[in-house]
Parts: structure tokens; C-alpha cells; sequence
């Protein structure tokens, strides 16, 4: 074996190399533990765009300078950091959202949305988002409106937006 190889595979325990290891486990676990979060994906309410069981990282530093726009996805702090919803922004602070025979409405006019899956029927009266608030929905509107999680939800709980 090369002795370079086997002093990568198999260093030597020594204070160095316990402190490395120290610095190297603390990056990590700040990285992955307040600033890109990984997420599994449980539920099919954000098909096509995400899939049932697939894996993101949540990247936290996208909301810290700006606010969320029409269109974004966003991870929203359900019940603490360890369960989060998935969603995709159609409405801002101001915005009124309706939802006539399955088509968005925004502020009056049509919203195209290519990425919704499946045929929709939902129809709910026009509400106007709070200030502090955003509306979120899934892409998946095949579901029934009553099995499906979504509506208006406070900034401050969105925990930010998948990397991919």
C-alpha cells in the first residue's frame, strides 16, 4: 500500500489529529444543523416539482435578506425544525386569492401555473393576506381541497427555500 494512502486510510491518533476532527464534526454540525438543513419529502403535494420520498437540503440564508416572492418554494416551520410543509408562494402581504373552478386568482386576474399537477376543482371565496403573512400552496391540486394543507402562514415561520 502507498504510504500516503495509508496514512490517509489510517492516521495516527494523535492530539492533531483529535482536534481536526473536533473542528471539522463542529463545522458540520453548524452547516447542516442551522444553515442547510437536509429534508426528506413525505406526501405528494408538491408532485410534479418534488416527489414523495426524495431528499432536499433546506437553504436558510434565502430569506435572510429578502423576502419571499410569487412563485417561490419555501419549507414552513410546522412543528419545530424536525417536521416542515413544502410549499409554493402565490400570494404576498395585500394580495386577495381566490381559487374559481381550480384556477388561482390573484388580485382579480388569472394566475397561469405550469407546474400544477393534475386536473383541479377547487373553489374558495377571494381572502385578502395579512400583513406579516404569505399564502402557500401545493402543486399537487388533484387532491381534495379538504386533504390538503395550505393557506396563509406568518414569515416568520418559513425556515427557507430547497437548494434544488
Amino acid at each position: 500500500m502507498n504510504k500516503h494512502l495509508r496514512e490517509f486510510l489510517l492516521p495516527r491518533l494523535t492530539r492533531r489529529f483529535w482536534l481536526r476532527l473536533a473542528v471539522v464534526a463542529a463545522i458540520a454540525y453548524g452547516f447542516f444543523g442551522h444553515v442547510c438543513l437536509p429534508m426528506r419529502l413525505q406526501g405528494a403535494s408538491m408532485e410534479p416539482t418534488y416527489r414523495d420520498g426524495g431528499f432536499v437540503f433546506c437553504w436558510r440564508p434565502a430569506f435572510w435578506f429578502q423576502a419571499p416572492r410569487h412563485g417561490d418554494i419555501v419549507m414552513i416551520r410546522f412543528a419545530g425544525r424536525h417536521m416542515a410543509l413544502f410549499k409554493r408562494v402565490v400570494g404576498l402581504a395585500g394580495d386577495t386569492i381566490a381559487f374559481e373552478n381550480g384556477a388561482l386568482v390573484r388580485n382579480g386576474r388569472p394566475v397561469a401555473e405550469p407546474y400544477v399537477a393534475g386536473p383541479c376543482d377547487w373553489n374558495l371565496e377571494p381572502r385578502t393576506v395579512a400583513e406579516g403573512n404569505v399564502y402557500v400552496v401545493g402543486d399537487n391540486r388533484a387532491v381534495d381541497m379538504d386533504r390538503h394543507d395550505f393557506g396563509e402562514v406568518g414569515v416568520h415561520r418559513i425556515l427557507g427555500k430547497p437548494l434544488w
